[in-house]
């Protein structure tokens, strides 16, 4: 029997399927440039979650759409719930999850939870729930609303970028530790880290295939657990 996406089941219907993987889209409510959406943090989540869901079987959770972004104080439109307050978050909805699903995997498209992720992976191991997290790493990209995440929402219909012209800001690795100690706003005005004119929607197709084959690994490697 075809499913339909977990929202609209019944709890009948998901108690059929005791041995289905849970994927979870967690992304940032923070902003991205003057060019990309406060929301693309969770639209690149849900969106490669999506696409895993099309290679495996598994059930994918509605995004939580607030993070730590406390680095982004300053900026208009911010919403952040800090670490703690995601720490919990996490570790409340890994309990629950535990008594109906076989595992979980966290897809982050924030990279400002990683501390809270970590920490709450760590005690949600401890406590028994079969749990793993993916992040977006491109090793040739940059840090924030520059080549990676402009080119990947490229590859929505709706992409939502803002046909305007967006500067380079480039930083050293000791400018990028300045941005967790005194914010992006220090160092970058525009919110922009990276260069944004540099995307194309190929190397944003580039970027979600191979996002996606990470996250499908994830799910088989729980899949494959006994």
């Amino acid at each position: 029997m075809t499913l339909p996406p977990l929202p609209y089941r019944t709890w009948v219907e998901q108690a059929e399927r005791p041995d289905r993987i849970l994927v979870i889209p967690l992304g940032s409510f923070e902003q991205h440039g003057p060019h990309l959406p406060m929301a693309t943090d969770t639209i690149i989540a849900t969106t490669v979650a999506n696409d895993a869901a099309l290679e495996v079987e598994c059930d994918v959770a509605p995004a939580l759409p607030f993070g730590a972004s406390g680095e982004h104080q300053g900026f208009a439109g911010l919403l952040s719930i800090g670490t703690s307050v995601t720490h919990d978050v996490i570790i409340e909805l890994l309990r629950s999850a535990r008594f109906t699903w076989k595992g979980v995997v966290l897809v982050s498209g924030h990279g400002g939870n990683v501390h809270a992720l970590q920490d709450a992976l760590a005690l949600a191991r401890f406590e028994g729930s079969t749990v793993h997290l993916w992040l977006p790493r491109d090793p040739n990209g940059d840090a924030h609303a520059g080549k990676s995440e402009t080119s990947f929402m490229m590859t929505l219909p709706d992409n939502h970028i803002r046909p305007i012209e967006v500067p380079a800001v480039e930083l050293e690795s000791t400018e990028l530790a300045q941005v967790w100690r005194e914010g992006i706003m220090g160092v970058s005005p525009s919110g922009v880290l990276g260069t944004p004119g540099a995307a194309t929607a190929e190397y944003g197709w580039e970027l979600r295939r191979r996002w996606c084959s990470e996250i499908v690994e994830l799910i088989q490697s729980i899949q494959g657990e006994s």
